[in-house]
């Protein structure tokens, strides 16, 4: 379970059972001057992924941003070769800003890069 503070937001996604899909975690990116960016963080069940669970859960954070009266959003750590989390992220208006050369140690694929994502609200 997530304990977030205001203005954070956690959600768990479910299906008509109460199975869990997926979480999305979102809050402030920065506390004091840095606090008008949002960030968020999701994880999709496997078995369920491609599914448009992540899409949703990303949609929602965002109009929860929007309504909460960040400015952006930023997602600090999006592994490069994630590429569905890359795609997704880019449809729906991020870019990416920059990348950590090796910043990310995969487990199979060894140093990749992690992308910082960036979108205005």
């Amino acid at each position: 379970m997530w304990l977030v503070p205001d203005p954070g937001r956690a959600v768990v996604a479910t299906d008509g059972t109460g199975t869990v899909l997926g979480t999305a975690n979102m809050y402030a990116n920065r506390s004091g001057n840095g606090s008008h960016i949002a960030s968020a963080s999701y994880m999709v069940d496997p078995l369920h992924q491609g599914r448009g669970v992540g899409r949703a859960l990303c949609a929602d954070s965002l109009a929860w941003a929007r309504a909460a009266g960040f400015r952006a959003m930023v997602f600090n750590a999006v592994v490069e070769t994630n590429l569905h989390a890359v795609r997704l992220y880019e449809s729906l208006g991020f870019t990416v800003l920059g990348t950590v050369p090796d910043g990310f140690r995969h487990p199979e694929k060894g140093y990749v890069g992690l992308h910082m994502m960036h979108r205005p609200l």
